[in-house]
């Protein structure tokens, strides 16, 4: 971009004073939210005062309305729920409510307010900032303020912020909330896996969501469920017999257990519930399968933030505050919400109409319309499962006689799994042979390649690792003995997921296409690995995993120093020379420092964090946290690290080193990682069907051209399909990182959040957008 970078140090915050509030059913990360408004607020140099209770406490004044510290808000960020209290307001719904909130508001100078709640709570804050100079001249006729005041307060400006688990508002992607609830259901489907394979049970599972389906949708596609009933998209008239076929078959093909998710809004399609009980009945009556219901209610509000939600609700709480300072008295009240990878900023009320709309639509019976008003992440998500879940029988199948291997390559990743059950599962779908490639390249050049079935691959979106088993070798020594297998396979596409290796591998093969023709064919690479440091992709697969291991244990760290006081710790992460993990992970565990490679860093800044260190033990804050990626430096190494800070902190602080390894790669894959892994990889899938139909000419596909060698990645906003022959010059190979990251942007957010003085590039916010209502095509091409 050639714009000239726009600096927020010329916002200033004098003067003006931020009120806080939760309003609403509480959700993980609204604390994340919190602590970024209030130590943006404060560095701003505005007072910032938390309104305790929601409306209530705005109602009631006195103590409920307090100015904060920086303080105020440590040791926050790894709560659930709202440290200031949420409560459901019916005093507020009065004009006589809001006057004594205006009142009370007016009495401490605030006309700025952060609401963080749901659609109900932005819809009241709207109609209060509407009414906002006429409550100040009843309140001024009535004698309760002068007419100086009525002036200097003129105008209340507001920001929300979408704390709702349930998803259920339009205009963004993510709500607060949401990535939290979604960890707590794919916690107990896991659990409960293990127990209904050893008794061949049926498990019906219900899941919040009244008016929205997303929770049932999302987990199901994480999970792979049998079926899910969600308010949008009710089942067709003799849905009990479909279903009842659907889950014999699956107990035929030897599949031990069966999920059905319910959403507790579900609905058939004469607008009657379906509840859980109805649906475990129908199961036992006309199949006598042992079946139980789990019913998991208020679980899913509960629990610690996940990264993402922490993370997300970080990056809105600072957007928030500078939409604050930017605000006039002619902008609309605006919600920050996320689209794709990025902050934005929409009309309240457009969002809040929209998703009305979206209740209606259904009311009206007008599904599709429904489904469609959602947005795009969810419309996609629901063509995936529909992919994914139901094998239709072979004789429908199309044929086109294209056989399609699916291999992986590099370090192994989370999530790997359920997009190699995805490839496998669209592409029988789309009618192709599909074949497992055992090994990576390595395994390819020895000949161990299967063919393999939708079925081989049940299950495999919850496994940690790779099942296929995965190698860093890349194919450049084997190129001639990998040529040999493609043509006795007669293998026509590749679909290569991994890490950089993966991406490495796919450059040597493209340029090798001029001495074998067998690499002519219609190639697609797969971002998979937790450093994250792949070209031509904002998010890997398996990166998000890794992200919720360090976050859990330096949640742990922190736990652990709050007996012993004045401690501080220096953590190594993984990640190679990128410095993704390092930092995200500083961001969402309230790091002081995280040292990467990407920012160089030198003796004089390792001695100022230890003076700010220093600094931050006269406080009540008591304990530090330092990140360092494990490549960032190759003389100030941890230990090095270590040691300065055990010397330099001598009879201040003392310190402590944890090496976090393995442990980042393992685990069962988060359910982000899950859903991404299964929708890029059904993307990829069509992708390359189109491309086969393209190359194919006289009897063999011949594919020759850049495009079609490409790497599939989330650019911003968007899904893109970029060739890797193009990705060459956007690569330092030296370091094995991209030459620029979008992350990087958020550094300063950290810095700030930690109490350093920066400077902060905000030239990609500041403009007020309007909700898009976006086609059907749209829905295809671009968004995740």
């Amino acid at each position: 971009m050639d714009h000239q970078p726009k600096f927020f140090e010329n916002l200033s915050g004098t003067g003006k004073a931020i009120g806080v509030l939760t309003s609403g059913g509480d959700a993980q990360g609204m604390n994340a939210a919190v602590r970024a408004v209030v130590r943006m607020g404060i560095y701003v140099k505005a007072k910032v005062y938390f309104v305790y209770e929601g409306y209530q406490g705005m109602v009631d004044g006195g103590d409920n309305i307090v100015e904060v510290s920086w303080e105020s808000v440590s040791s926050i960020l790894q709560v659930g729920g709202t440290v200031i209290g949420s409560a459901r307001c019916k005093s507020f719904r009065t004009r006589e409510g809001r006057l004594q909130a205006a009142y009370n508001l007016v009495q401490r100078g605030i006309t700025n307010l952060c609401v963080i709640g749901g659609d109900g709570s932005l819809t009241g804050a709207n109609l209060f900032r509407e009414e906002w100079s006429g409550l100040l001249e009843e309140l001024a006729q009535k004698g309760k303020i002068d007419e100086e005041a009525v002036k200097k307060y003129a105008y209340l400006n507001i920001v929300g912020m979408v704390g709702s688990i349930d998803n259920d508002f339009c205009g963004t992607d993510m709500t607060i909330g949401t990535d939290s609830a979604l960890h707590r259901i794919i916690e107990v489907v896991d659990a409960i896996m293990t127990t209904a394979q050893s008794h061949q049970r049926t498990f019906v599972l219900e899941v919040m969501g009244r008016h929205c389906g997303y929770l049932a949708l999302v987990s199901a596609l994480a999970c792979g469920a049998d079926w899910v009933f969600i308010p949008e998209y009710p089942p067709e008239e003799g849905w009990e017999d479909s279903m009842c076929v659907k889950l014999s078959e699956n107990r035929a093909r030897k599949k031990r257990l069966n999920i059905i998710i319910v959403a507790e809004g579900a609905i058939d399609c004469h607008n009657k519930p379906i509840t859980s009980e109805k649906v475990k009945d129908l199961v036992v009556q006309r199949l006598g399968f042992d079946t139980r219901v789990t019913i998991l209610g208020h679980v899913q509000r509960g629990g610690t933030p996940s990264a993402f939600d922490r993370i997300l609700a970080s990056r809105m709480g600072v957007e928030a505050v500078l939409a604050l300072l930017e605000a006039t008295p002619a902008t609309p009240a605006c919600v920050v919400s996320l689209s794709g990878n990025q902050a934005v900023r929409l009309p309240l009320m457009e969002c809040v109409q929209m998703t009305q709309e979206v209740q209606k639509a259904m009311d009206e019976g007008r599904f599709v319309e429904a489904v469609r008003l959602r947005g795009r992440s969810f419309e996609n998500n629901l063509n995936t499962y529909k992919l994914l879940s139901h094998k239709k029988p072979d004789a429908e199948l199309p044929k086109t006689n294209f056989n399609v291997a699916v291999l992986n390559v590099g370090a192994p990743a989370a999530g790997m799994n359920a997009a190699v059950r995805a490839a496998v599962r669209v592409g029988i779908t789309e009618g192709h042979k599909m074949f497992a490639v055992i090994d990576g390249f390595e395994g390819f050049a020895r000949g161990k390649i299967k063919e393999i079935s939708w079925g081989d691959v049940g299950g495999w979106t919850g496994q940690g690792g790779s099942i296929l088993g995965t190698k860093r070798t890349l194919p450049a020594k084997y190129l001639e003995k990998i040529a040999d297998q493609m043509r006795t396979n007669n293998i026509n596409a590749l679909m290569v997921i991994g890490g950089f290796e993966a991406y490495e591998s796919c450059l040597q093969l493209h340029e090798a296409r001029s001495r074998f023709e067998e690499f002519c064919v219609p190639i697609c690479v797969l971002p998979a690995t937790i450093s994250n440091n792949v070209p031509g992709t904002d998010f890997s697969i398996g990166a998000d995993t890794a992200l919720n291991a360090i976050v859990e244990t330096c949640d742990r760290i922190k736990q652990s120093a709050s007996g012993t006081k004045r401690r501080v710790f220096i953590i190594e992460t993984m990640g190679g020379y990128c410095g993704y993990l390092a930092n995200m992970g500083a961001l969402a565990a309230g790091a002081d420092a995280a040292y990467i490679f990407e920012e160089q860093f030198d003796i004089r800044e390792l001695q100022a964090n230890v003076e700010h260190l220093t600094e931050k033990m006269k406080t009540s804050i008591q304990r530090g946290l330092v990140l360092r990626n494990e490549n960032c430096n190759e003389n100030y190494t941890t230990d090095f690290i270590y040691q300065l800070y055990s010397e330099e902190g001598k009879g201040v602080f003392d310190c402590r080193k944890n090496v976090l390894g393995h442990m980042q790669q393992g685990g069962a894959p988060s359910p982000f990682d899950r859903n991404f892994g299964t929708k890029i990889s059904a993307k990829a899938m069509q992708w390359i069907s189109k491309k086969l139909k393209e190359t194919y000419r006289k009897g063999k596909v011949f594919a020759n051209t850049d495009d079609s060698v490409c790497l599939l990645g989330m650019r911003r906003r968007n899904l893109v399909f970029q060739p890797v022959a193009e990705l060459k010059n956007e690569t330092d190979f030296v370091h094995r990182i991209p030459k620029e990251q979008w992350w990087l942007k958020l550094r300063p957010l950290m810095k700030i959040l930690a109490k350093y003085k920066t400077s902060y590039d905000v030239s990609d916010s500041g403009q007020l957008e309007h909700v898009a209502m976006h086609s059907p095509k749209e829905a295809e091409t671009g968004a995740i």
